[in-house]
């Protein structure tokens, strides 16, 4: 019995399906770190910075990361929707090539940003440098790319890619 997993080409379709769901799921995760380092900004101050024009950036800030994230995440969740509900009349579109490349090109840039997310860390609490600020900023990126990273490395496991 041959066990091999029959692999699909790879049409446009899929191809720019693929790239807008995983392009969109970045957008979504820089505006929304955006919007926490903003929130961050304003709820624990910098108190070398200028009050007007420092309230001023981050409120700019927070309404272009809402806006982002009103239009880009939704697009990103229908896109994924879309696309599983294709995986599941054709499962052996999740081996497809263009997916493969995506998901593990996101796995590895996920574990790059935790990389340097605690190297940062570590290297401030060394140096004697953590404010609340600062650790809440680690904590929010640390949270998104673990988010993305596990997400991503559960699906491969549970469908067995390679």
């Amino acid at each position: 019995m041959n066990d091999t997993i029959e692999v699909k080409k790879v049409s446009p379709k899929d191809v720019f399906l693929h790239l807008l769901a995983i392009l969109t799921l970045y957008g979504s995760a820089t505006a929304f770190l955006v919007l926490i380092f903003q929130y961050v900004n304003i709820y624990f101050p910098d108190p070398i910075s200028s009050d007007y024009y420092y309230l001023s950036s981050a409120r700019g800030a927070i309404r272009w990361s809402i806006a982002s994230l009103a239009v880009i995440f939704p697009v990103y969740i229908l896109t994924s929707w879309f696309l599983n509900k294709n995986y599941l009349m054709e499962p052996e579109k999740r081996n497809l090539r263009i997916r493969k490349w995506l998901v593990y090109f996101t796995i590895f840039a996920a574990s790059l940003i935790i990389i340097g997310d605690l190297v940062t860390l570590i290297y401030n609490l060394l140096g004697g440098e953590l404010t609340g600020r600062f650790l809440l900023k680690v904590l929010a990126v640390f949270f998104v790319s673990g988010a993305i990273f596990f997400y991503y490395f559960w699906d491969l496991k549970k469908y067995k890619i390679e």
